[in-house]
């Protein structure tokens, strides 16, 4: 039996994020004032997407408590409408947006903090924040990929999607450039264009790699965990 219960997990999850981007929206920051706002960043975007992720888990979660010995086949098609939304979800965007976000500021920050995250933004953003921005977010999205099997829909339909976002956002990106004449990210000011289209390039295939990663992941956890089970019950 799990210490905790996965339900209580996905509830202390969700409060997180909410008092996360509670806190984040209450700063007051230039950035915030400016032409896109906070959607403008992808780890916002990425907050947005746990959030609403994890509150489809909690919904799952309510709807499947108050359909359970029910004979209703109405609910049950809406229950598995849920679950197959909260797996889309889960396939498409919480894993590969997260896994990338999570990575890539990282790897950045060490390698030179203020092309992604400028010194000045200390006076901000304190650090516990940025660690709910930028490092529990991969624990939080393997937490929920091992307590709940996730069907994942076929490669080709999930790549497309995640590329697909990856196009928008970088489409939304350029769109602010050309609105402000400032990149999103002092990064992208450092480099030409054609190191810019490269590096978009690289970033879309990146992510592209943590769905097909995401998809190896879930299925390694629950294959073991059907072997772990036949395994008992043939002992």
């Amino acid at each position: 039996m799990a210490l905790i219960p996965s339900q209580i997990l996905r509830v202390a999850i969700l409060l997180s994020y909410f008092s996360i981007l509670c806190n984040y929206k209450a700063i007051d920051m230039p950035a915030h004032q400016t032409y896109g706002g906070s959607w403008k960043f992808l780890t916002f975007i990425d907050l947005v997407i746990q959030a609403v992720f994890f509150g489809v888990c909690v919904l799952t979660d309510l709807s499947s408590l108050l359909t359970k010995g029910s004979v209703c086949m109405e609910q049950e098609r809406q229950l598995r409408k849920l679950i197959g939304l909260r797996d889309w979800m889960m396939a498409v965007l919480a894993f590969p947006v997260g896994a990338f976000v999570v990575t890539m500021f990282w790897t950045l920050y060490v390698y030179d903090r203020d092309l992604v995250y400028p010194r000045l933004l200390d006076n901000f953003i304190p650090q516990w924040l940025n660690h709910g921005m930028h490092t529990t977010v991969l624990p939080f999205i393997i937490i929920e990929m091992r307590t709940t099997y996730h069907r994942y829909p076929s490669r080709t339909c999930g790549l497309f999607a995640v590329c697909m976002f990856a196009l928008g956002y970088v489409v939304w990106m350029c769109w602010v450039h050309c609105m402000t004449g400032v990149w999103v990210y002092p990064l992208l000011d450092h480099i030409g264009p054609m190191a810019r289209i490269l590096f978009f390039i690289c970033l879309t295939a990146l992510i592209s790699v943590y769905y097909v990663l995401g998809e190896i992941l879930n299925n390694y956890i629950w294959d073991s965990s059907k072997s772990t089970y036949t395994s008992r019950l043939a002992s």
